[in-house]
């Protein structure tokens, strides 16, 4: 007999094969992309204190009251994307790759935190405040 194809006992050792190799690699795609998530968060909010801080130095030791936009006094002069990660400057949050931004700016200070939408996405908050101290917590 000449028979084309495959047997069932065939199929279903690629189908183990297949799934074997999918419960190896998945676990790995997900802790790479939550290390990736995290390494995010902690140079956005570093930036944005750096940003912060800078602006002190040009002004007098004041720090900015807003994100503002292009032309007006505000974070936005010293980190274009400012917008991205603090649209609601009074506490309200902003989601981005995993994490939710809020950034709380005063004439005296600052406080910008990245915290993770869940457990799958980071496991760390990170926190900078006036002086540019980033806490992991």
């Amino acid at each position: 007999m000449n028979r084309k194809g495959f047997t069932l006992v065939e199929i279903m050792i690629v189908v183990a094969i297949i799934a074997l190799l999918a419960a190896i690699a998945v676990p790995n795609l997900l802790t790479a992309r939550k290390t990736a998530n995290e390494a995010a968060a902690k140079a956005t909010v570093r930036s944005l204190s750096t940003a912060a801080e800078v602006y002190s130095t040009s002004h007098s030791g004041t720090y900015p009251t807003a994100v503002g936009a292009s032309g007006t006094a505000g974070l936005y002069d010293f980190i274009t994307s400012a917008p991205d990660y603090c649209a609601n400057v009074e506490g309200g949050g902003k989601l981005v790759q995993g994490y939710t931004y809020s950034c709380t700016m005063t004439a005296g200070g600052y406080t910008f935190v990245a915290a993770p939408a869940s457990t799958a996405s980071g496991t760390y908050t990170y926190t900078a405040s006036t002086g540019g101290v980033l806490t992991p917590l």
